[in-house]
């Protein structure tokens, strides 16, 4: 990842006392570079921290301008299909100093403007100040894989923004205070429903899919939807070894694209089938030997190593383990709020913080992901819990079909799993034609942290 920060006046009103605290409070973000761009009026600052993954020599230094002076871009992210882009860029007539993504994308948004945001295959946030039209463009990847938060300051006419709330922090100009009505949506939802609020007030953070135009001259901001999934192009196969076939496709191709990469890429390994699977082909088309990083746990009801060690042997990767000792989750989560910047409803991100740093130990900077498959092909215990709730519900008066729940849960307290609570917990959270049916357990559970 890269850090990206920016400040867009109207007026030079001293923004180089704070530009560089900004660039700077989140160095975390790129040890391998750093670089601070001022317009010539003294309006427009762009700052980036660098983690080099294409093209590690200084052509690929940002922020990036191109030759004409006219565009100036600070980016965050990869565009997986930049190969292709750049192809479809050299026939026009572009020429390219660097074997860079982030130049094919300033020389995307040069041919085709803000319409460039279609042909993007990544995961990005980034700015690019156009000097002749006197606008910034800002655009925020498909899923929101890439953090992009600004903060529009009417009283001085400006637009701050930053890959991390803490660098809007840094400039001294933003009153800090807790966006209250936000923090009970997340103790409850476990996230922020309206997709431009934060947990601070007056910072916004910009949605997934969508893109921004801000005119310090005539101090308008627009913002606006790019891309939405679209269910009437969903394909319809024949059956389900097409559909298997047309998955594993999918699958090795989005594997493939994310090679693309200057230095090795590793796998988290955590023993599952999403993570097995994307190791699984990773490893067949790396040109590097794969290097897999895995966390493990004292407690045998949470460790999966077996699991882990027996697809790393097929694999014949290099592997790596982080031991999850007793009071190390305590130990960093001070360090994981802090990165978060958010309340934190569970401990999962500690063991990933510290699978993190294990992977940076060990001199690899990207890593491939099972995340998100739980979700999409309803791998959780969540979705079961569903069916059974479902099932319970179609005879309300049963009290032999909620002891199913105890089988669902072993690992908990077998005092904790039986009772009236138990049941209740499950079968009175709302109706079956709630759309969040599946979640409103957790909701009304969770829902008690305000309380406190």
């Amino acid at each position: 990842m890269c850090g990206i920060v920016g400040v867009v006046s109207r007026y030079p009103d001293g923004i180089d006392a704070f530009a560089v605290q900004m660039r700077d409070s989140i160095a975390h973000r790129g040890p391998d570079d750093s670089g601070l761009w001022k317009s010539n009026d003294g309006k427009v600052f762009l700052g980036s921290r660098r983690l080099a993954i294409l093209d590690l020599s200084p052509s690929g230094h940002q922020p990036m301008q191109d030759d004409s002076g006219r565009l100036v871009i600070v980016f965050n992210g990869e565009i997986y299909n930049y190969v292709e882009i750049r192809q479809d860029l050299v026939k026009r007539g572009f020429r390219f100093k660097s074997t860079t993504d982030t130049e094919v994308l300033m020389s995307s948004y040069q041919a085709w403007g803000v319409e460039c945001l279609s042909r993007l295959n990544g995961m990005y946030a980034f700015a690019i100040w156009d000097e002749t039209r006197r606008e910034l463009f800002v655009a925020r990847d498909r899923f929101g894989e890439k953090p992009f938060y600004y903060f529009l300051d009417r009283k001085r006419e400006s637009l701050l923004f930053a890959s991390e709330i803490k660098a809007l922090l840094a400039s001294g100009r933003i009153p800090v205070s807790p966006n209250r009505y936000a923090l009970y949506r997340y103790l409850v939802h476990h996230e922020i429903s309206h997709g431009q609020e934060t947990l601070f007030e007056g910072i916004s953070a910009l949605p997934a899919s969508h893109a921004l135009v801000y005119s310090p001259d005539r101090g308008a901001l627009k913002v606006w939807r790019y891309w939405d999934l679209n269910p009437e192009a969903e394909v319809r196969l024949d059956s389900d070894e097409a559909y298997a076939e047309r998955v594993l496709e999918t699958l090795t191709d989005a594997v493939r694209i994310r090679l693309r990469s200057d230095v090795p890429v590793g796998g988290y390994l955590s023993g599952g089938l999403d993570s097995s699977i994307t190791c699984s082909l990773a490893a067949r088309e790396s040109p590097y030997a794969l290097r897999t990083f895995s966390v493990t746990f004292d407690d045998p009801r949470l460790d999966e190593r077996e699991f882990q060690l027996l697809v790393a042997r097929q694999l014949r990767s290099q592997h790596f383990i982080q031991a999850i000792k007793p009071g190390d989750v305590a130990s960093v989560f001070p360090d994981v709020v802090w990165h978060a910047e958010s309340p934190l409803v569970r401990t999962a991100p500690a063991p990933m913080y510290l699978l993190a740093r294990l992977t940076r130990e060990h001199d690899i900077k990207v890593v491939l992901t099972g995340e998100g498959s739980d979700e999409l092909f309803l791998g959780y215990d969540l979705f079961k819990e569903t069916a059974l709730r479902l099932f319970c519900l179609r005879q309300p008066q049963s009290r032999l079909r909620p002891r199913l729940f105890e089988r669902l849960y072993p690992y908990l307290d077998p005092a904790a799993r039986r009772g009236d609570f138990w049941r209740r917990f499950f079968l009175d959270a709302g109706t079956t034609d709630d759309p969040l049916f599946s979640h409103l357990p957790r909701f009304s559970l969770t829902s008690r942290i305000k309380d406190f």
